[in-house]
């Protein structure tokens, strides 16, 4: 993909940390040359489980929020306590609870969707030396393979020797393994132990999907397994770089929704009206708190980001096969192009440096060149061609718009391929 310094001014860089959360030590493979990919500290963080019934009650509210996925600049963090200060008891929220059709002539096409897609949702709890959570996934097998989100299994990097289990749609519990994962996409695969006769998600053609389409979500926000959301597609090929800082920053190409995702819906599904996935619920933009002289604000904003099914199923279908995943590469290091008027302003992806025998350089990108498109999307910054590369397949040709001493110009390029 694009590589190097995507983000050029502080308002472009994600900044903050999520509250109770380490995001695992991560580096780029030898000579690659993507943005540092790890991961991602703004997508939403594992929920701890639902805690065994107990006397108190319970105030609800979050026990960790993201800290803020960016779009075009702009952060936020928001975190509520959980907390029991006693009084009566509270329900426990571990049971299974199917989504059933009672009554066909008040069914809605959320009622119906969510009625097929529901059974191949699972809730997934991680528990490592250093803490525990859960987030949900979606059953690519009959026979137990599961995918959902790289920072749902790693916690604090460590993915290898966390425990895995995961609870199906009727409830029932599987000691799980974690297959590989693939911090650049935020996707991993884990399989389910002695698992059998599951329901494996339908996955349809996110290249198809329109703004307005209907969108539910489907997942276990804050430990509740089996939650149903409602909303539309607000946005596609949207461009997200999450992370708490550039070292460890993922850029997705993203399906934007305003359907509610709060934490615990990580990794879950995101379909359409015919209960097919159209993408894996990944991240939702926050609300800045803590400024001073403004009201501290938390909570789901409408504005989440799925990773799109074309990308998330081919990923997990490599993993699946062969531990990792294969990305496509340009082949150079990009900062984003700024307005002679306004600095704050992109007018395109400057190209700083082309790597030897990469894509790029086969094309005949230069140094200076300034990317303003990729096919028919419109690129503003570096961030916005990482993702529309990211969002291709190695080997795939694409069309790059470039501004070069004053001139625009087509030039086709095969993206080259690599791994994590």
């Amino acid at each position: 993909m694009t590589d190097g310094h995507p983000y050029t001014n502080p308002a472009q860089q994600p900044t903050g940390a999520t509250p109770g959360w380490t995001p695992p030590p991560s580096a780029p493979p030898s000579g690659s040359w993507y943005p540092p990919a790890g991961t991602a500290t703004a997508t939403l963080p594992p929920v701890a489980p639902p805690a065994p019934r107990r006397t108190g009650r319970l105030r609800v509210g979050v026990a960790a929020l993201l800290a803020g996925a960016l779009i075009g600049g702009g952060t936020g963090a928001g975190v509520v306590a959980l907390t029991d200060d006693g009084g009566t008891a509270a329900a426990t929220t571990t049971g299974a609870q199917s989504v059933v059709i009672t009554d066909p002539e008040s069914a809605t096409a959320v009622t119906a969707a969510a009625a097929k897609a529901a059974p191949s949702v699972v809730t997934v709890y991680v528990t490592s030396g250093s803490g525990s959570g859960s987030g949900s996934g979606v059953v690519l097998s009959e026979d137990g393979y599961v995918v959902t989100n790289d920072h749902v299994v790693s916690l604090d990097g460590s993915a290898g020797s966390a425990t895995v289990q995961v609870r199906t749609s009727d409830g029932t519990l599987y000691d799980a393994t974690v297959v590989g994962t693939d911090p650049t996409s935020d996707l991993a695969v884990v399989q389910l132990s002695g698992a059998s006769g599951l329901t494996p998600a339908t996955f349809a053609d996110s290249d198809s999907v329109q703004v307005g389409d209907l969108a539910v979500a489907i997942g276990a926000p804050l430990g509740l397994s089996d939650t149903v959301t409602d909303g539309i597609i607000s946005a596609t090929n949207r461009a997200v770089a999450t992370g708490s800082t550039q070292d460890d920053a993922t850029v997705i190409d993203a399906l934007q929704t305003d359907a509610a995702i709060n934490p615990g819906n990580s990794g879950g599904a995101l379909v359409d009206a015919a209960g097919e996935v159209v993408g894996i619920n990944t991240a939702i933009a926050s609300v800045a708190s803590g400024i001073p002289g403004q009201e501290s604000q938390s909570g789901n904003i409408g504005v989440g980001f799925a990773i799109p099914s074309n990308t998330a199923q081919r990923i997990a279908e490599e993993i699946v096969q062969t531990g990792s995943a294969t990305h496509a590469v340009l082949g150079v290091q990009a900062q984003t192009a700024a307005s002679d008027t306004n600095s704050e302003v992109g007018t395109g992806a400057q190209v700083v440096r082309v790597q030897d025998g990469g894509a790029a350089a086969s094309a005949g990108l230069q140094a200076g060149d300034v990317v303003t498109a990729v096919g028919d999307r419109a690129v503003t910054t570096s961030t916005e061609l990482t993702a529309a590369v990211r969002g291709a397949a190695p080997g795939d040709e694409v069309t790059l718009t470039v501004r070069r001493d004053g001139r625009t110009s087509t030039v086709d390029v095969t993206l080259g391929s690599s791994d994590g």
